[in-house]
C-alpha cells in the first residue's frame, strides 16, 4: 500500500504542538488555503456536537474544493485512536467516507528537549486500485497523489512552525 511521510522540527515544546493540533483549529489552521476546506459538522465521542478536543471516537465531515475547482469533495474522517505518554504523542484519523479507497493518517510527536519532532504518516489507496484493468491506470497516477501530498504537507509543517515557533 503506497505510503507518504513527512517530518519536521518545531521550535517548540511537545505540550504546545500536541495542544495545537488536538483542535479543529488548528487542522483549519493548517490546511492550505487552495484547498478550500470547510468544516461541516463535528460529533465528539459522547455526542457533543462541538469537541473541544479532538478524541478518540470523534467523527469530522469536512468538505474540499482544491483551487475552487469542480464541485466540492466531502469527507468524514473519524479519530481512532489517541494517546499521549511521557515524550510522545500521537492521533490516528481514519477516512470513512471520501474520495480514497483507504486513508490512515498517523500525527506523532515527539518531544527533543525544548523542540518537538513532528511526523506525518499516510497510508493510501486510490480509488479503484484493486480493479485489474482500473487498477494499473491508478498506480500510474500513484507518483502524482504523492506530489499533491507533498504540497499540503509541506505547508502544513510550514504552518505549524510559523504558529508555535
Amino acid at each position: 500500500m503506497p505510503t507518504y511521510e513527512r517530518q519536521s522540527t518545531i521550535d517548540a515544546p511537545l505540550e504546545d504542538v500536541w495542544q495545537f493540533h488536538s483542535r479543529i483549529e488548528g487542522l483549519e489552521a493548517l490546511t492550505p488555503d487552495w484547498m478550500g476546506l470547510r468544516v461541516e459538522s463535528m460529533i465528539g465521542p459522547d455526542g457533543d456536537s462541538d469537541p473541544a478536543v479532538l478524541e478518540a471516537g470523534t467523527e469530522i465531515s469536512l468538505s474540499m474544493r482544491p483551487f475552487g475547482i469542480g464541485p466540492r469533495q466531502y469527507v468524514t474522517s473519524l479519530i481512532t485512536e489517541r494517546e499521549r505518554e511521557d515524550g510522545v504523542a500521537y492521533f490516528r484519523d481514519e477516512m470513512i467516507g471520501g474520495p480514497f479507497d483507504h486513508w490512515l493518517h498517523t500525527h506523532t510527536f515527539f518531544a527533543d528537549g525544548e523542540e518537538t519532532i513532528l511526523r506525518d504518516r499516510v497510508e493510501y489507496e486510490l480509488p479503484y486500485s484493486g480493479e485489474p484493468t482500473i487498477g494499473r491506470l491508478v498506480g500510474a497516477v500513484t507518483p502524482f497523489s504523492q506530489v499533491g501530498f507533498e504540497g499540503m504537507f509541506r505547508t502544513r509543517h510550514r504552518l505549524t512552525k510559523a504558529r508555535l515557533e
